[in-house]
């Protein structure tokens, strides 16, 4: 694996879901692949277990960590090429990305969805100046529209857990008072999609997600519906694709109660969090037996660890 972008960075997801559990069963065992190498990583948005799982995982490989907040550690920095940088961005990404890979051998960027411009938003301009630019390899953590990470570390949750080869994994949609990206809930069917899953994704109308994310999933618009056999139930909420970036309802009733998750076959509910308690989850749901959302966030270093481990391995075999 060379860069890990999105889903198409890798060829086998069952793989990298074993690479992970094994990690996990014995998290210093490639300490080597790791020795006298970097990784930095770069925040231009906040974060709580992207930053901390991470960094775990690359030292937990041996790895050195440079952690970054970009724009207030460092300057602004300009993404589009050709500009008069007359404004408030004082360094070129072009520049910016090349010093940083004299630095480290792997770059991890954390860079949100703006929500003002659909089309700038999903030609993913940070991700893909980095990687043009850097020269090394190149992590994702949370773009604009994807989180693979985040995905890789559901389905080691969903891989521990299932009770049949086959489960129901329902994506429903929550309800918030601000728009949010579709970044989380795009990756996750992404990742579902070509998994053996029975994927649901269930919203109100004008949530619809972009069909190229969406792929095959069948798509309910009533959440009991949706929610009545299912094993797992991955809550989430995200502004309007169509009408890019708006809150078009923050209808309270989508919110997940015990109630809902009665209607599911004895389901897990699992979210990527932070989540706001009794506005997008009970009390009631979170604070039950089956809620993992502790265990998934955990999940997060061993679904790095995957992947840094690849990359390391493929870096090694070019020396």
């Amino acid at each position: 694996m060379q860069n890990f972008i999105s889903i198409a960075d890798t060829t086998d997801i069952n793989a990298l879901v074993r690479a992970g559990i094994e990690a996990k069963a014995d998290p210093f065992k490639d300490q080597h692949l790791g020795k006298n190498k970097t990784m930095g990583l770069l925040f231009f948005n906040a974060s709580l277990r992207t930053r901390l799982s991470t960094q775990k995982a690359a030292q937990n490989l041996g790895m050195n960590t440079i952690v970054m907040n970009v724009g207030t550690d460092g300057w602004g920095l300009e993404m589009e090429d050709g500009v008069v940088m007359n404004a408030d961005k004082a360094e070129h990404v072009k520049e910016a990305a090349a010093v940083i890979a004299q630095y480290c051998d792997v770059i991890g960027i954390r860079a949100f969805a703006g929500l003002q411009d659909r089309d700038k938003d999903y030609a993913e301009l940070v991700m893909n100046q980095f990687k043009k630019y850097a020269g090394v390899p190149i992590v994702n953590l949370e773009s604009a529209t994807r989180h693979p990470l985040q995905s890789l570390a559901d389905c080691i949750t969903i891989e521990e857990l299932k009770t049949k080869p086959r489960p129901k994994v329902v994506l429903t949609w929550l309800p918030h008072f601000k728009a949010l990206p579709q970044a989380v809930a795009n990756s996750f069917c992404e990742w579902m999609n070509p998994w053996d899953v029975d994927l649901v994704v269930t919203h109100p109308q004008g949530y619809e997600l972009a069909p190229e994310f969406l792929g095959n999933a069948t798509v309910v618009y009533d959440q009991n519906e949706a929610l009545e056999n299912a094993d797992f139930v991955y809550g989430k909420n995200w502004s309007s694709y169509q009408q890019y970036g708006q809150v078009l309802t923050q209808d309270s009733t989508w919110m997940m109660t015990a109630e809902k998750m009665a209607r599911t076959n004895n389901g897990k509910f699992m979210h990527c969090l932070p989540v706001r308690r009794n506005l997008k989850v009970t009390d009631e749901v979170l604070d039950s037996d089956a809620s993992v959302v502790v265990q998934q966030a955990g999940n997060r270093e061993w679904s790095a660890q995957a992947v840094l481990r690849d990359i390391l391995i493929d870096m090694a075999t070019k020396k």
